[in-house]
């Protein structure tokens, strides 16, 4: 069994697909370990539509193979086309980030993703959600990373949002 983390946004419908994908999500894997909700505005996007943003982890003894298929397939039912270009607004961005201490081409998928020390969207929910885990390539804990981090032009901020009748973030006011 592995802990899977996974990077979830959506700038269309954002709330209704969030939702949706925790749901999914939930019935797929069990118990999930969810970080508040983040609203940020667009990295690489022509389009200005804000996401919004979270890290989600779980236990699972699925593939790598298995774990991108099944994200990729939920993609799809809402909405995702392959046929646009890559920065482009999206119903469902699911990334895999990592799935227990593994690096390097699994798959297909490249692990742990390199997103996590690039971008604030998924380096703080993350930080936040399990500060204490470690970067499987740096050792180095997400808390420490994210302290380090330089955000620069990466605005994003906690937004309202409730999942099955609980908070899982609060605006900051």
């Amino acid at each position: 069994m592995a802990r899977v983390t996974v990077s979830i946004g959506s700038n269309i419908e954002r709330e209704h697909h969030v939702l949706a994908c925790l749901d999914a999500m939930e019935e797929a894997f069990g118990r999930l370990a969810i970080s508040r909700i983040f609203e940020s505005e667009p990295v690489g996007f022509e389009d200005g539509r804000n996401f919004y943003n979270l890290v989600v982890a779980f236990e699972s003894e699925r593939s790598v193979g298995e774990l991108q298929a099944w994200c990729k397939r939920l993609e799809f039912a809402h909405g995702r086309r392959k046929d646009v270009p890559k920065f482009s607004p999206r119903t469902l961005d699911i990334d895999l980030l990592t799935v227990g201490a593994l690096s390097g081409h699994h798959d297909g998928v490249e692990l742990p993703r390199g997103e996590i020390l690039h971008h604030a969207f998924v380096l703080q929910p993350l930080a936040e959600l399990l500060p204490d885990a470690r970067h499987p390539l740096t050792g180095a804990t997400y808390r420490d990373h994210w302290a380090r981090f330089a955000s620069g032009e990466q605005r994003l901020w906690p937004v309202d949002f409730t999942w099955q009748g609980r908070w899982l973030s609060r605006a900051e006011k």
